[in-house]
């Protein structure tokens, strides 16, 4: 096999050189090469945490966004967003609800909305906390102060997820408008890892004016950066943004990323995205088969889900039912895992 000392150098700790990666990236889907990188990325996986998928419940808090990120359906310029905001005891509600249908982590993700102030989100992460304590607190409200990242760990946060979207700053510049910058988007991240957070970042596969060189060096920032989870799902257009022409990301080329970031980074923990099971109803089963060991079904009030529109077509994978959980375990039994509600901290930093 062509690419079997690529792929062993990867699981040995080493660096293929850039010519075998991009071949890597693009051999054919089930070919002999792709079957031997998942399963050496499900074998490295298993070594550490077991053939296990950890199931977080997200809350999606808020439809507003400060921002203008041209790929983004909560874009400031998008007249047509149906805009929302949840409230505290809305979120309570949730996660009342999601605790008791077994679920020991919760993600409370926004866009970068004014009205969730440290004052607003630390007394929310405090109240989970205070009523919950087992429990692990995820945040993924995008770029704030390190002032605001320490007062809200010092309120409960455990994790903060921060995708980077790409490591290459040109190709930044041209997915996001000109007040912001590659720079304080990795100065954020350096700061919640600095501050004792667990922390994820993540890029999109197929992005427009993405290049093989862009994949590449975000494959290498994050072997370099070493975070504790990637959120890494294809590129899917929303029709109401600048970029709604472009061609959605391959969900083939998303699963080689993860299991090659997975070799990179032995003991990341990886989601099977929704924007994969999005463009596949395929597509969580082929993320675990690729070394993806987390999923994040949707615990949001339903009249909530539809209207935190990121791009079109996005599938609310809601766990509410049991219904939904079991298709979910389904999923996961299908690629040899087990669906696990604990909290499933970073091998580095278990509690429980």
């Amino acid at each position: 096999m062509k690419l079997k000392g690529a792929i062993d150098c990867l699981r040995e700790g080493g660096i293929p050189s850039d010519s075998e990666l991009t071949e890597l990236l693009h051999v054919s889907d089930c070919c002999e090469a792709e079957e031997y990188l998942f399963k050496s990325a499900r074998e490295v996986r298993d070594k550490i945490y077991g053939p296990t998928v950890f199931a977080r419940g997200l809350i999606e808090a808020s439809g507003y966004c400060k921002n203008d990120c041209l790929y983004c359906g909560l874009r400031r310029s998008n007249g047509k967003a149906e805009r929302y905001r949840l409230t505290k005891d809305d979120i309570m509600t949730s996660v009342c609800a999601g605790y008791g249908m077994g679920f020991r982590t919760f993600v409370l993700q926004g866009g970068e909305d004014g009205y969730f102030t440290d004052e607003v989100l630390s007394d929310i992460i405090s109240s989970i906390k205070d009523r919950y304590s087992d429990c692990a607190v995820t945040l993924s409200f995008g770029e704030r102060s390190r002032e605001s990242y320490r007062r809200l760990r010092e309120a409960g946060a455990d994790r903060y997820l921060l995708r980077h979207e790409t490591a290459t700053p040109e190709h930044y510049a041209r997915l996001h408008p000109k007040e912001m910058s590659f720079g304080n988007r990795i100065k954020c991240l350096e700061n919640l890892k600095e501050l004792g957070y667990q922390v994820g970042c993540g890029f999109m596969v197929g992005s427009p004016y993405q290049t093989d060189e862009d994949v590449l060096r975000d494959l290498r920032f994050i072997r370099n950066f070493k975070p504790h989870m990637a959120g890494i799902g294809p590129f899917i257009p929303h029709g109401d943004t600048p970029f709604k022409s472009f061609h959605a990301g391959c969900v083939g080329l998303t699963v080689r990323c993860l299991a090659i970031v997975r070799l990179m980074v032995p003991d990341i923990l990886l989601p099977a995205t929704t924007a994969l099971a999005t463009l596949s109803d395929e597509g969580r089963v082929r993320g675990f088969l690729a070394g993806a060991n987390v999923v994040m079904p949707n615990l949001s009030p339903e009249e909530a889900r539809g209207k935190y529109s990121l791009y079109d077509g996005k599938k609310n994978t809601g766990a509410e039912s049991a219904e939904g959980l079991a298709i979910l375990e389904s999923e996961a039994l299908s690629a040899g895992c087990r669906l696990s509600m604990s909290r499933g901290d970073h091998a580095d930093m278990r509690k429980y």
